[in-house]
């Protein structure tokens, strides 16, 4: 080929519909892989996609008031501007929100202004310089210039909006004005200017610089535009012409308006389709996403292409609206996966997880307040929906325009579909490790419907376990080893294994060993190991299902199952060798008739029945320090008094639970009162909402919540005076991994906290380290063997097998 007419070809640049459909769908790509390394949310995705829109709908209305039916390649540059210029509007939009997004934003926005000096050269080279072009060109420069101006704004100060908005005054001046909307000569300097600020407004962006060096920069940045665009105003003024005469009636008809819904349509048929594809490629866990992986052809996606191309036009679009729907359920099913994964670091399970919804709608009423809870609500609903309805409205719009090109569009997927066998065959992997040739989708679903098989099946299988109970009947355990002595199982909200390791958690490391040596000046000892939870990040009644049945409880459906049988739990056997068995669970409003019916508990006290008149803290209805403290004046203090029998109680501490603010602190015990006193504490804490803006902190709030409630515990302990006191401090579940990250694992510390002597060489058994906190490499049980440890080994060997 012949330098010029390679010239030729590339001055020929695409038709235009190819090139705004390209220009998208990159977009969309661009949005995707930025979403994948979180730095855009929500915010950034609608601002992102509705600047697209506005830039698609003014491409096609520039192109068809010039009568163009191709875009140049300069065109094409200019374009390319454009589209990094939306990325800039959406990453500033979430830095708005507190996002820090600085790094991408700048080096989007550097790339977008590095190309306006590609373009010109690229058009005169060609010899494509046009009208059009030009103008292209230069309201690419005003938009970038404006979200810059908001960027520089939000860091040095809004009053560089005005760099932005100066283009778009003039432009209004010139609807009042007819005279100042009149055209201008081409000016280099104006070139100059516009690339000045655009890098002025960029470094102010950094946040780098002095606060006397920005206000120097704005300054300049704001004196060049004010020159610039002062010089037209000059030069328009000296040349204004008389009013226009009214036009002939013989002068030809305005070219037709291109309708905005048809783009925006265009738009979000393709945003859909571009998740569709994005779907089949995504993988379960959010630390891994990236843009390389989505960069891979699935063949999911060529053989639906195919199934609409041989598919009679009859039967096209009910074909596509089947096919699409399944798409959409695809999409769903992953923003599900990936969403669960994030807070339970596991994959969600459709047959069970929809009874997780609830809690969490309340954790972010807890932790954002009830507007914003409401507002998820809707936006959630209207995603789902929209997922779901318009994947197969998207794919329609998609079959019928392959319909009319269908040799087109045959010849586009046989070279897809050989592209893929070539990348198969080949075995070619792309820049995130996996093969180009993806594959992925089919058996995602597979996998998706044997999951919900094997949940459904999994009742079958409880109901065997829920039969099979050797330690089930009255003579198998007698609790001798610990007759007479008040035992408490306090379950700790959210205290995991990250709460205890890494240099963020010395501080608790070294709270807890102080502790230790507290309690040993008191006469107690403390042994310590870690159990494996059957929940992670929520679902705490199956934590408290688990330890006290003995049985694997990590579903929801398991749990309904269990609380409709007889089996056997901690409080139950308890109750039937003697105790008196109590609940204190602040966390619940009104009755709780399971904790009769099914723990046999002989008295649940619920937020209503401790007495508290003090404010909430986030989630907690109380600090753990008065409900503890109620504990003690309803149950413990009066059986040492009168006597009685022995107290077994379960004590839920919920002050660790998210979203960890606002926090109490410690209060003297002899001001407790009915909790008034905490009223400053809750004034002066730190709400959820503060804390939530800067995601980086809550780790350490976490931390904070969790040392309160451990205090909590220990100053019970020390200050009861009790020999007969026997306390059983467990976690229920790992925090959620906005603490934990991926992949922390489910296991808790548990520890068994005991005057007697004898109490502790019962335990010597089990391996656990001395002290309030297990060491790295202290035992690991399940969750569901505490129950029947602790039965066997403080039951006496003719009560049964040990």
């Amino acid at each position: 080929m012949t330098a010029s007419a390679a010239v030729g070809r590339l001055a020929a640049g695409l038709p235009v519909t190819t090139a705004r459909v390209s220009a998208l769908v990159l977009l969309v790509l661009g949005q995707v892989g930025l979403a994948g390394e979180g730095q855009v949310g929500p915010v950034g995705w609608v601002v992102g996609l509705t600047a697209a829109a506005v830039l698609l709908h003014l491409v096609d209305v520039g192109a068809e008031h010039t009568g163009r039916t191709r875009l140049s390649a300069a065109d094409l540059v200019t374009l390319t501007r454009a589209g990094l210029g939306c990325l800039v509007a959406a990453l500033t939009a979430e830095s708005l929100t507190g996002r820090a997004v600085t790094a991408p934003l700048v080096t989007t926005a550097a790339m977008a202004l590095a190309l306006d000096a590609v373009d010109g050269p690229v058009a005169r080279r060609t010899g494509t310089v046009s009208r059009f072009g030009a103008r292209f060109d230069g309201e690419t420069d005003a938009a970038l210039i404006l979200v810059l101006g908001v960027a520089a704004g939000s860091v040095a100060g809004w009053w560089l909006v005005a760099a932005g908005v100066v283009r778009y005054a003039f432009g209004a001046a010139g609807l009042a004005r007819p005279w100042l909307g009149a055209a201008l000569p081409f000016r280099y300097w104006r070139k100059v200017v516009a690339a000045a600020a655009g890098v002025g407004l960029t470094v102010l962006a950094t946040g780098l610089l002095p606060s006397a060096a920005a206000l120097v920069v704005g300054l300049v940045v704001l004196g060049l535009l004010a020159e610039s665009f002062g010089r037209d105003v000059l030069w328009l003024w000296r040349r204004r012409a008389p009013a226009a005469p009214t036009p002939d009636a013989s002068a030809p008809e305005p070219r037709r308006r291109i309708p905005l819904r048809r783009n925006l349509a265009h738009v979000l048929a393709a945003a859909l389709l571009v998740l569709a594809w994005c779907a089949l490629l995504l993988p379960g866990r959010p630390d891994r996403l990236s843009l390389a992986g989505t960069l891979r052809l699935p063949v999911e996606a060529v053989a639906v292409a195919a199934a609409l191309v041989v598919t009679p036009d009859r039967w096209r679009r009910a074909v596509a609206t089947v096919l699409g729907l399944g798409l959409g359920l695809v999409v769903l099913a992953r923003l599900l996966d990936l969403g669960s994964a994030a807070v339970l670091d596991r994959p969600f399970d459709v047959v069970t997880d929809l009874s997780s919804l609830g809690p969490g709608l309340s954790f972010l009423r807890d932790s954002q307040g009830p507007v914003v809870a409401a507002g998820a609500v809707v936006a959630v609903v209207g995603l789902l929906a929209l997922v779901v309805l318009g994947t197969p409205w998207a794919l329609a719009r998609t079959a019928r325009a392959a319909g009319r090109r269908r040799r087109r569009s045959a010849v586009v997927v046989a070279a897809a579909a050989a592209g893929w066998a070539l990348l198969a065959a080949t075995g070619v992997r792309g820049p995130a490790g996996t093969s180009l040739a993806a594959a992925d989708g089919a058996p995602y679903v597979v996998s998706e419907v044997t999951s919900a098989r094997a949940a459904l099946a999994d009742a079958a299988t409880f109901r065997r376990e829920l039969a099979d109970d050797p330690l089930g009947s009255a003579a198998s355990t007698d609790l001798a080893g610990l007759r007479g002595k008040d035992v408490l199982l306090v379950v700790v909200e959210s205290y995991g294994r990250v709460a205890l390791e890494g240099d963020a958690s010395a501080p608790l490391r070294d709270q807890l060993d102080a502790a230790t040596g507290t309690l040993a000046a008191a006469g107690f000892g403390a042994r310590s190991g870690w159990l494996t939870s059957s929940t992670f990040g929520a679902g705490s009644w199956f934590a408290h299902s688990t330890l006290q049945s003995g049985l694997w409880v990590d579903r929801q459906s398991r749990y309904d199952a269990l609380l409709a049988s007889s089996r056997p739990t901690l409080s139950s056997v308890f109750a039937r060798d003697g105790w008196r068995t109590v609940a204190v669970v602040p966390s619940t409003v009104g009755s709780w008739p399971q904790g009769r019916a099914f723990y046999r508990f002989d008295r649940v006290y619920g937020r209503d029945d401790l007495g508290y008149a003090g404010p909430t803290f986030g989630f907690s209805t109380m600090p753990d320090q008065y409900a503890l403290a109620a504990l003690q004046r309803l149950e413990l203090a009066p059986r040492e008094r009168r006597g009685g029998p022995p107290v077994m109680a379960q004590v839920e501490l919920t002050s660790s639970h998210a979203p960890w603010a606002p926090l109490p602190t410690t209060v003297p015990a002899e001001t407790l009162g009915d909790g008034r006193v905490f009223g400053p504490v809750a004034a002066r804490a730190r709400s959820a909402a503060q804390l939530w803006q800067d995601p980086s902190q809550v780790p350490a709030a976490y931390r904070t919540s969790v040392a309160y409630s451990l205090r909590s515990v220990v100053d019970l302990v020390a200050a009861a005076h009790d020999d007969d006191l026997v306390v059983l401090v467990v976690g229920d579940h790992q925090p959620s991994t906005v603490v934990t990250g991926p992949g922390a694992g489910h296991d808790v510390p548990v520890t068994v906290v005991a005057h007697d002597p004898a109490v502790l060489r019962a335990v010597e058994g089990w391996g656990w380290t001395p002290g309030l906190r297990p060491g790295a490499g202290a035992p690991v049980w399940r969750m569901d063997a505490l129950r029947d440890r602790v039965l066997t080994t403080f039951s006496s060997p003719a009560a049964g097998p040990r």
